[in-house]
């Protein structure tokens, strides 16, 4: 891990500036030096891409949070592992426990995994869904079925496991699945500038849409962002910790008529009457109030949808959701997630921060004072 290697070979260290000491931070410039020294990045062009990758993830910031644009130069830099900040808590217990368990299954007297066939296709290394719950049960990581199963279905979710022709989410079922991540392969960091995240959508249109389910498919409850007679695309409903854009799927499933959810529809236009700036909102009197929300997500998401950049704003709220029920409404400007100002960043930096997570987020928002 890059991270331990650099902390091991004094890169990351405390370090001083105007009389103060900046504990455990490594210079902008001394990381680009290390990873072409190690055969981490080719050039310095390269390098720079990669840390700035590391930078939107969240994975580091600058020790004052001033800098979102990582540059070759001598400025202090931190991971937030080392600051207690890092925001992926709930991601990375996910992985850790999906590491555990793929150690387990690729163990010699472990027998789940075998060739099978699917709709007349041969696949290898593949485990029956049914039969994974047991095995679970038996191991002591559920105590029930449905708890089993849930826990399967947060493995496919953070993309550690999916079912063969990438079909169907996990259930209780003949179905068969995969294990999608390979945890003994060492991954280099110049794999960051090829690989798709699977958390961020393509299209610069795509709304991130959190959304709570309508298990009853009689009735129809999606939301509108703004009023019907304006144009509209429609998008798969999606389950917390996925992504669904306009014109493809979740990045669990290549089809985009699996959900047996009624559809979300989401106008890809903003709500906002005109644009306004971070410091538009800062200026002193100007009309605007902040407010403080703590979203509990059900088991589907925390019902809305973030759009914009610089700042994020509301574009739409489910109102029989998470998120209406603590009191979010439309046109609300998005100044924190739980306590990491993202005023100046884009509503993919904010999606991912949520998406990855604790299940309870707490949202500061500044919203219009109505005249």
């Amino acid at each position: 891990m890059i991270w331990l290697r650099l902390h091991e070979e004094k890169v990351i260290k405390d370090r001083r500036h105007h009389l103060k000491t900046y504990p455990n931070c490594f210079v902008a410039k001394e990381l680009i030096d290390w990873l072409i020294d190690h055969k981490e990045a080719s050039d310095r062009e390269t390098a720079i891409k990669l840390v700035q990758k590391l930078l939107d993830h969240s994975i580091i910031h600058h020790v004052c949070d001033e800098h979102k644009e990582f540059k070759d130069v001598k400025l202090f830099y931190r991971f937030r592992k080392d600051d207690g900040t890092f925001p992926l808590d709930n991601e990375v217990k996910v992985f850790m426990r999906g590491q555990r368990l793929y150690e387990k299954l690729m163990s010699s007297e472990n027998t789940l995994l075998q060739a099978r066939e699917e709709e007349g296709v041969k696949y290898e290394r593949t485990f029956v869904a049914s039969e994974f719950i047991e095995w679970l049960m038996q191991e002591g990581e559920a105590a029930t079925r449905s708890e089993a199963e849930q826990l399967g279905r947060r493995l496919l979710e953070h993309g550690i496991i999916q079912h063969v022709s990438n079909k169907h989410h996990f259930m209780d079922s003949n179905l068969l699945y995969q294990c999608r991540m390979n945890f003994r392969r060492r991954r280099r960091l110049m794999e960051l500038l090829t690989e798709k995240s699977r958390l961020m959508p393509e299209s610069h249109d795509s709304p991130f849409c959190l959304r709570k389910q309508n298990h009853d498919n009689r009735k129809h409850t999606s939301f509108l962002s703004v009023s019907p007679t304006k144009e509209i695309k429609i998008v798969s409903a999606v389950r917390r910790s996925s992504m669904s854009s306009c014109g493809s799927s979740g990045y669990f499933s290549s089809s985009p008529t699996l959900s047996s959810s009624p559809p979300v529809l989401c106008n890809p236009k903003s709500v906002l009457k005109r644009p306004v700036t971070a410091d538009e909102l800062l200026m002193p009197g100007a009309p605007y109030v902040r407010k403080t929300f703590t979203i509990v997500g059900d088991a589907v998401g925390w019902g809305f949808v973030v759009r914009g950049s610089k700042p994020c704003h509301i574009q739409a709220v489910d109102p029989s959701g998470p998120a209406a029920a603590a009191g979010m409404k439309v046109c609300q400007f998005v100044v924190s997630v739980n306590g990491l100002n993202v005023l100046h960043v884009d509503y993919r930096t904010v999606s991912n921060l949520i998406l990855t997570g604790p299940r309870t987020i707490v949202m500061e928002v500044m919203e219009e004072v109505e005249a």
